[in-house]
């Protein structure tokens, strides 16, 4: 059940006048609480007590209604559940005008007007399985407003179909404000709601007229003296929050009752404004309203990116500062001239929470000033106009200026509270940063931002990720302009525009800094080849960067998406390069663009292996139409005719995956050959070469055209003597390992696999190693989601060191005891292998098989390092020091 359904059918319970069944309809509103069980207690049959005025419910509930005294009442209850051996979860009393409750269990109690139950529902969620910690772990004061203003906006809408979308958020914008100052103090209490029950008919027919006059007067700073005395408690408001014109809207009975119960019903004051701007994003976005808060970002994510970026360095100068007047007021000066920008700010969520992290600095360096005894005048520091944001739509623009007003109040409170001298008031509204309405992308970021070359600037946030495949036309057409002198560019997320345009700021800007949430995609295989040498080249390296990690949100039933997090800094700029893995971090050398502690050396596709002297090469193409290729019913055919000579095991990835083969025909002579003179003769053999010539006929490649000479012949007719290493082209990413075969000569590989002929039987071992899956997964390119091998990039750059032969024997021992449990354990090697990598439905890898892999991998780690290795991360940055070190070699 959503929030406002509980509040909504607590509000009807409580507004009745009758409370003879107050309680039954009450436990009605917890549906774990059955309505057999409320029926016999109405009845008496389960009420435990047999005092007029009392219902006590076993384990659930002992209630007690009283005409006299509240306190003493509860007190008198409270002595009699002592003495029960069972006792209820909830104590309640109340004369409905007061209540009092107690949770027995948690020892948490409330003490509240009658009326006010709706907002407390959440205190006896315990009745339906919902511990009251877990719940607020989801902030209430957050789900509850953007539930309610859902409604409102639904309602909205149903009256006022053709109204301007633009008009119709701003006046969402400016309702919030006003509920939200009439409950923090900005407003009188209840000013506003107070306001519209009064001044507003029950069917809403003149709320239109009382909004735009109050609007109107909240932009007034020179009051005219015969304004209505019901207007002139409400303050000068400026900000340019209500400078535009209200618009005309429809109002009715529901739509009043609705905003007057926001007003009465939301704890205002709970609200955090870096989470509520994106649940109000998703209120009027049509596509994000399946669950309210699906897209807002976590603050101790947020966190992950300000603190390396320049969070902790500040806290690290204040640490520094303490007991030092002049590094104190120096620090000081300094937060309040650092300029920050979210070039994809949505909503605002890390401008917002930077803003708060900053006031929170600003007052602990007042208060350690004041606890030096000295004396200060407070002078505010930090201030809106140092937070510049670029943002697509326009509501999320207004709502991240809303946000940021919201946010002042609460710190200007907490400085308050803090430092009880200062006083910061929250009206008249300042300019609340510069947010840009615009396309990030097309936009000069030092326009939005100016700025001195030396000014201290962070630039920050979480862009949208979108691979290339799922770019519409106008994104396609911004990354073509961007890297248009790249080579292969059009592979690129669309996330790269935010680091190629961060790095190209950087580099005019020595002392500014980025760091940017980025699906890990841009760290791994051919984007890394296109996407950093770019940024690389602008004067800039990696200054800190988090390895891949679930960026989950605060919304229940969250979808995590694979990311990383990686900061920019201009090279002259001295900062410790910090490699984060979890909540710990390493001090590297130098940060590579996948993400080890080596150099920037990116590996790139060539033509020969470095390590070793076994070429890889593509299986045979047949370039047949189908013709050469036969199913199982045609081999039939061809058996019953003795033609089997002929006809060979035809093998690709799919089959090798699902462990199964087509037949072809396997002709790979020319034409005055007497096996070919022989075969043709067959009418099914020459039926099927038929459809292969006439194929290559009408072909437009006029390589295919020529061998349509040669129909019985396959375009490759590479074979092997002895056994050859089949590798899968493209093979999913869930599993531990890609499956890979070993095949006798009865085998043709297919186009659709990669193969290394009269291979050893150790180089399998390797390749089916950890480690080679783990320069597959760096280095790799990808087919969607799926890794893609290729022997230019993987195989031909895969280090690999020098291997005595005891260590090459050991290698295939462990290798063949691999092939032996494929063969007893049966089933494809889809389903041994498994995939225990899926979110979704994962299917664990065959034990016997696992252990045997990982008894693979032990012996090949120690052919790298003898005392192996921790993670794959260790692995990385040996392969990648390896291959830098060939390069280099080679080059000499």
């Amino acid at each position: 059940m959503a929030i406002t359904e509980y509040e909504d059918r607590i509000k009807n319970i409580v507004d009745d006048s009758d409370h003879a069944s107050f309680i039954y309809d009450f436990l009605s509103v917890y549906d774990k609480i059955s309505k057999a069980t409320i029926t016999k207690l109405r009845k008496g049959s389960n009420n435990l007590s047999k005092v007029p005025g009392e219902v006590y419910l076993k384990n659930k509930l002992y209630f007690k209604e009283t005409l006299g005294d509240v306190l003493q009442a509860y007190s008198e209850l409270e002595d009699k559940v002592a003495e029960l051996k069972s006792k209820p979860r909830y104590v309640i009393v109340t004369d409905y005008t007061q209540l009092l409750a107690k949770d027995e269990q948690t020892g948490d109690s409330l003490d509240i007007k009658f009326k006010e139950l709706p907002r407390y529902f959440d205190f006896f969620l315990a009745w339906n399985g919902i511990e009251k910690a877990d719940f607020e772990k989801e902030n209430p004061a957050d789900l509850k407003a953007a539930e309610r203003f859902a409604k409102i906006y639904d309602e909205l809408l149903k009256s006022n179909k053709d109204a301007d979308r633009h008009g119709l958020n701003l006046f969402l914008i400016r309702l919030l404000f006003c509920l939200f100052s009439e409950d923090t103090g900005i407003f009188e209490q209840d000013l506003f709601t107070n306001y519209l029950k009064e001044f507003t008919a029950l069917d809403g027919s003149d709320m239109n007229k009382r909004f735009k006059e109050l609007f109107a007067f909240l932009d007034q700073q020179d009051r005219d003296e015969d304004k209505p005395a019901y207007l002139v408690k409400f303050p000068y408001v400026n900000g340019s929050l209500f400078t535009e014109p209200h618009l005309n809207l429809n109002f009715n009975a529901k739509i009043r009752t609705l905003i007057i119960d926001a007003g009465e019903l939301i704890g205002w004051q709970s609200v955090n404004p870096d989470i509520l701007g994106s649940m109000l994003q998703a209120v009027a976005s049509e596509d994000q309203r399946s669950h309210l808060g699906m897209h807002y970002t976590s603050v101790p994510n947020i966190m992950k990116v300000i603190k390396p970026l320049f969070l902790d360095d500040l806290r690290q100068a204040f640490e520094d500062a303490k007991g030092n007047q002049k590094k104190l007021n120096d620090l000081y000066d300094r937060i309040g001239k650092i300029k920050f920008m979210d070039p994809a700010c949505g909503s605002g969520n890390f401008l917002i929470i930077t803003y708060k992290e900053l006031r929170q600095l600003e007052i602990d360096i007042l208060k350690e000033l004041n606890r030096l005894g000295i004396a200060t005048f407070y002078v505010p520091s930090v201030t809106l106009d140092q937070f510049y944001g670029i943002e697509i739509e326009d509501f999320a623009c207004d709502v991240t200026r809303l946000s940021f007003w919201i946010a002042e109040h609460q710190m200007n409170v907490q400085l308050h509270k803090e430092v009880y001298d200062a006083v910061r008031p929250t009206l008249p509204l300042h300019k609340a940063g510069a947010i840009v309405c615009g396309n990030a992308l097309r936009i000069d970021w030092n326009e939005v931002l100016p700025h001195e070359k030396d000014d201290e600037v962070y630039l920050f946030g979480n862009p949208p990720y979108l691979g290339s495949k799922k770019q519409n036309k106008q994104q396609k057409i911004e990354i073509d302009d961007l890297f248009t002198k790249i080579k292969g560019h059009k592979i690129l997320d669309y996330i790269s525009g935010w680091f190629l345009k961060a790095s190209k700021f950087i580099a005019m800007s020595p002392n500014s800094q980025a760091g940017f949430v980025s699906t890990n995609s841009i760290t791994q295989g051919e984007q890394v080849g296109r996407l950093w040498p770019e940024i690389l080249k602008n004067n800039v390296d990696i200054c800190f960067a988090y390895r891949s990690f679930k960026w989950n949100n605060n919304a229940a039933n969250n979808a995590g998406v694979t990311v990383v997090i990686i900061g920019l800094k201009n090279i002259t700029l001295s900062k410790s390069k910090k490699l984060f893995r979890n909540n710990t971090y390493i001090e590297a050398n130098n940060i590579s663009p996948y993400l080890t502690n080596a150099s920037d050396l990116i590996v790139k596709s060539i033509s020969h292996p470095l390590f070793f002297g076994q070429k890889m090469h593509f299986g045979n193409m047949p370039n047949d139409g189908g013709g050469l290729i036969l199913d199982s019913s045609d081999f039939i055919k061809f058996k019953d005719q003795g033609l089997s000579k002929y006809l060979k095991k035809y093998i690709g990835s799919k089959e090798l995956i699902n462990s199964t083969y087509r037949y072809c025909i396997w002709l790979p002579f020319k034409e005055k050959n007497e096996a070919v003179k022989k075969a043709l003769m067959n009418p099914l053999i020459k039926q099927r070469v038929e459809i292969s010539k006439r194929h290559r006929l009408k072909s437009k490649d006029k390589g295919a055209q020529k061998f349509a000479k040669f129909p019985w012949k396959f375009r490759d007719t590479t074979t092997f003597k002895q056994h050859a290493i089949v590798i899968p082209a493209v093979s999913s990413e869930n599993r531990y390992y890609v499956p890979m075969g070993y095949l006798d000569s009865n085998y043709v590989i297919s186009n659709a696999a990669m193969a290394i002929y009269d291979a050893p039987l150790w180089l399998l071992g390797l390749l089916e190693s950890r480690m080679h899956m783990t320069w597959l997964r760096a280095v790799g390119g990808r087919l969607k989601t799926d890794y893609r091998y290729s022997a230019g990039l993987v195989y031909n750059t895969f280090p690999v060191p020098e291997l005595s032969t005891r260590r090459k024997n050991e290698i295939e021992d462990l290798v063949l005891n691999i092939l032996d449990i494929r063969d007893e354990e049966g089933g494809t090697l889809a389903e041994l292998y498994g995939s225990p990598l899926a979110e979704k439905n994962p299917k664990p890898m065959n034990p016997r098989l696992l252990e045997a892999h990982q008894a693979l991998d032990e012996v090949v780690d120690r052919a790298y390092k003898p005392s192996g290795f921790n993670d794959d991360n260790e692995r990385l940055s040996l392969l990648l020091k390896m291959y830098s070190e060939k390069v280099k070699e080679q080059k000499k």
